[in-house]
């Protein structure tokens, strides 16, 4: 049995010969593993001192330690059989490579794992647009239920004035969808994004359309389907309306991007900022418009009429197989081609059929968040009450499923045998009745179950996936069994005390491990007289403090990070500003418990006890230092105003990581409460988190 939690660490990995390479930041163990299946992933989770772990593609592996981790790395760094000091049974690499490559696919191949981030990465910073455009559309839908106008999509009717003023307020987003993915393809492959725009953008031209119309135009049948070409210099172009099309400027990106590396390389660096585009558009402007154009639209035609194809031969078994397998798509990605499929089914059958069983999903996973928050409420576990009620609120209203997942189901499995009942029971209900479409993309929220028909056999659906997933959750609860140790460690409340975040070091050494790229910067202030305490000291209990603004720029919840470690709350509670300044200063009286070298991430200990963890950027530490300049070291003393570390903005958007900078109290556990103070614009010194000390027994 191994004597120490780095050897435990180790072995559960998969052993020594397993790790090909070890590395980490500023809160994370990162495996570059042989073999991934030969991961313990449940019980690395359950040693002392972990507060995660986050399998990734390629076999790859992290393991959230947070502000301990140099500790942890260092230790297993000089274990002997890391060292090559002691002699172990070690698979020799080309068997265990062979044993991988005989199991065939499984999820973790590099490529694919790139693939679905290339996929999300051109979704994702669409989604509030497309979230705002769903909710114009189930208005206009509850208003042509109401009565109030005639049926707002329906072929040949012709709205009044001001109400098809706002049936533009959402067509604005998904006729022009094409340019907006486009640019984020674009932006994710590595070329410039607005040429990317640029680029789709003439396929959208009125002009194009109008090239249908010209006397040497064609009709012409392909694959079934009736389509307009006209002969350009000899060669016959395929007319289509692109619009809401979401293949082609995937396809399109997937293309630029190694011809934009490949021009980079070939033409002289002075002469990239005239030739590099005007080539790129020189070559993909036709190709576009000639060939992968249409091929982006045949093939998402083809999947949608799979699809299809399978619903019209059983709507039944279709309403229950899409509820079950979207909690296992959504982790890996899967569930963002389905996205684009259900803008297509809108745009050429005029409706969807996908969405209504896929809301079954949602409310049977927001059923079993509801479940997990009034568990936390009994238990008083304030870090989960708010990593539940995010995702609870995230799901309920804006139907956003991943703060959940990430959050909350996929870190404790209990959750998830409980949520696929309710999934069931949601999916065999819309079978039963035949099924549900919808004639508009939306989310599946509170919020846009007018936008589905019939609406009572949705609302039922619905709602019966959501209680069932509750209550089963709220009666076999969703936390591990607790061990015999766990056991006698239950205190007066009944409940189990959790292992601390450090295994025996202060949580303010964890905090400053912890933070992985990020300056921090932290002041308490009370916010009452009887609350203020001397330096060092801690502050009389029941008081109220207040974490000061490290940073200028935009405060947002921890949900709108990137990474599920910190949006789901992993580290701790907190909030994360999205910068407009270059420089992090501290917002309070401290100690700098640890200033990463490459300026990332800081740890610091404020007075009163309050344990802070500051990322500059989300997988910073990637830089290795480049764009940073630390201007504090480990045990400094730290005033309000004192400067801890100034970036590069540019050198970190070129490099294409966030600047999001979360900011998190690690000890969280300690207090009654942590808070934000307020979302939306903040300078360095404002007010950002309230911190409500434990009162008195």
């Amino acid at each position: 049995m191994p004597d120490s939690p780095a050897a435990e660490i180790v072995e559960k990995v998969g052993g020594p010969g397993n790790i090909e390479s070890l590395t980490h930041c500023a809160t994370r163990l990162r495996f570059q593993l042989r073999d991934g299946d030969l991961v313990d992933q449940s019980g690395i989770e359950s040693l002392p001192g972990v507060m995660g772990a986050v399998p990734q593609a390629g076999d790859r592996f992290q393991v959230v330690i947070g502000g301990g981790v140099q500790t942890v790395y260092n230790e297993i760094m000089a274990l002997p059989t890391m060292t090559g000091d002691e002699e172990g049974d070690v698979d020799d690499a080309a068997a265990i490579k062979a044993r991988e490559r005989a199991k065939g696919p499984r999820g973790k191949v590099a490529w694919l794992d790139t693939l679905f981030e290339f996929l999300s990465d051109s979704f994702r910073p669409i989604l509030g647009a497309l979230l705002g455009a769903s909710l114009f559309i189930t208005f206009m839908a509850l208003m042509a239920t109401l009565g109030v106008i005639p049926s707002w999509n329906a072929p040949g009717v012709v709205l009044e004035p001001s109400w098809a003023f706002i049936n533009l307020m959402w067509q604005c987003v998904f006729i022009f969808l094409p340019l907006m993915v486009a640019y984020n393809a674009s932006q994710k492959i590595g070329a410039d994004p607005w040429v990317g725009f640029a680029i789709m953008a003439v396929v959208m031209l009125p002009g194009f359309m109008a090239l249908g119309q010209d006397a040497t135009a064609q009709q012409i049948v392909f694959l079934g389907s009736d389509i307009t070409t006209v002969p350009v210099f000899g060669i016959p172009l395929t007319i289509f309306d692109y619009s809401s099309q979401v293949f082609p400027p995937l396809l399109m990106a997937a293309v630029l991007g190694p011809l934009w590396k490949g021009l980079k390389k070939i033409i002289p660096t002075n002469l990239h900022l005239i030739f590099v585009p005007f080539l790129a558009m020189l070559i993909m402007i036709p190709l576009t418009a000639f060939l992968i154009g249409p091929i982006g639209v045949y093939a998402g035609a083809g999947l949608a009429n799979l699809l299809s194809s399978i619903n019209d031969f059983s709507p039944f078994i279709f309403a229950i197989i899409i509820p079950l397998a979207y909690p296992f798509m959504v982790p890996l990605g899967l569930h963002w081609p389905i996205n684009a499929i259900m803008l297509l089914n809108i745009q050429t059958l005029g409706y969807d059929f996908i969405q209504g069983p896929m809301g079954a999903w949602n409310f049977a996973c927001f059923g079993a968040t509801a479940a997990v928050l009034v568990l936390a409420w009994r238990e008083r576990d304030q870090a989960m009450k708010q990593t539940a009620t995010g995702a609870l609120a995230a799901g309920l209203l804006g139907g956003i499923s991943e703060p959940s997942l990430y959050g909350i189901h996929l870190r404790f499995k209990r959750i998830y045998p409980r949520m696929l009942v309710g999934c069931f029971v949601g999916g065999l209900i819309i079978g039963i009745g035949g099924g549900v479409r919808t004639e508009a993309f939306v989310f599946t929220s509170l919020l846009t179950i007018p936008a589905f028909q019939p609406l009572a056999l949705y609302g039922i659906a619905v709602a019966a996936a959501f209680i069932t997933s509750m209550t089963l959750v709220l009666i076999f609860g969703y936390k591990p069994k607790p061990t015999a140790e766990e056991a006698a460690a239950v205190g007066d409340s009944g409940t189990v005390a959790a292992p601390t975040a450090g295994s025996g070091a202060p949580a303010a050494a964890t905090a400053g491990a912890a933070v992985g790229g990020a300056a921090t910067a932290t002041a308490v202030r009370p916010t009452t007289a009887t609350a203020t305490a001397d330096a060092g000291n801690a502050p009389n209990v029941g008081a109220a403090l207040q974490i000061m603004s490290p940073l200028d720029g935009r405060a947002v919840p921890l949900s709108d990070v990137p990474d599920p470690v910190f949006a789901g709350g992993t580290m701790g509670p907190g909030v994360a500003i999205e910068p407009s300044g270059d420089t992090v200063y501290a917002p309070g009286a401290g100690t700098v418990a640890a200033a990463q070298p490459t300026g990332h991430a800081f740890g610091l200990v404020l007075d009163g006890g309050i344990e802070l963890l500051i990322h500059v950027g989300i997988d910073t530490v990637n830089l290795k230092g480049e764009g940073f300049d630390v201007k504090v070291h480990n045990g400094d003393r730290i005033e309000v105003g004192t400067p801890l570390v100034t970036f590069d903005r540019a050198v970190i958007e070129k490099a294409g990581y966030p600047l999001i900078t979360p900011v998190i109290v690690l000890n969280a556990d300690q207090f009654d409460a942590v808070d934000p103070i307020e979302l939306g614009p903040t300078t360095a010194g404002a007010p950002l988190l309230s911190v409500e000390t434990k009162a008195a027994d």
